[in-house]
């Protein structure tokens, strides 16, 4: 386990300064709609203390600044990146299996494209429920499984094939671009990974899949 993320958390580093170029990019600038779609589904009122986990180089942090949300990564580089975009955020460098925070201080925490990448998902769920307040919110925006059999064909090609090619040769690094379409298939599809989230003891869990199924939010309160 220590072993994945040790390698993640490289790999994010090599590729931190092209790392929206290449989002932005490979999403034909869908990612930007994704983002936008979670933030909205979780407005809320200032006032109350807002984590985006895994904020990589702070897209979703910028949009609920106004509402003092904090930002955390385990990525020395990509903080870095945030602080750039974000520099009146505050930034905790932290593992997300291991927040630097009380239990039962947080009323709502997102993550956008960072749960996929944790070494444990079911110690991730542990530690989004020991931090959230009672009735606290996680917001989970992921890559899942597109549910049409030829679009599914065709993001299949594209990530196996086109994305590695693409990537590897802007950012310098074609493993992190290897690695990306590998950890989306093993990755729960919709269904799944809202049983989990049950399973972990989060209640009115429910999603919303976008771009065919490529791409699911996941909203679970605690």
């Amino acid at each position: 386990m220590e072993d994945k993320a040790r390698w993640v958390q490289g790999m994010f580093g090599r590729i931190a300064g092209r790392y929206d170029l290449l989002n932005h990019l490979l999403s034909f600038n869908l990612d930007k709609r994704w983002r936008a779609r979670m933030v909205q589904r979780v407005s809320s009122t200032p006032g109350i203390r807002v984590l985006d986990l895994c904020c990589g180089t702070g897209d979703v942090l910028l949009a609920l600044e106004q509402r003092g949300a904090f930002g955390s990564d385990f990525c020395h580089p990509m903080l870095l990146e945030a602080q750039r975009k974000s520099p009146g955020s505050p930034l905790v460098e932290a593992d997300a299996l291991a927040l630097p925070l009380r239990n039962n201080s947080l009323d709502l925490i997102t993550c956008a494209f960072g749960f996929r990448n944790l070494a444990n998902y079911d110690q991730g769920f542990e530690e989004l429920l020991r931090v959230l307040k009672p009735g606290g919110v996680a917001a989970i925006l992921e890559f899942s499984q597109p549910t049409n059999r030829v679009f599914g064909a065709l993001y299949g090609f594209f990530s196996t094939r086109v994305l590695p090619w693409v990537g590897g040769a802007i950012s310098g690094s074609r493993d992190a671009y290897s690695y990306l379409p590998e950890s989306i298939r093993k990755f729960p599809g919709a269904e799944d990974l809202a049983s989990q989230m049950r399973a972990a003891g989060f209640t009115r869990v429910e999603f919303e899949r976008m771009t065919g199924g490529a791409v699911a939010l996941h909203l679970g309160y605690k």
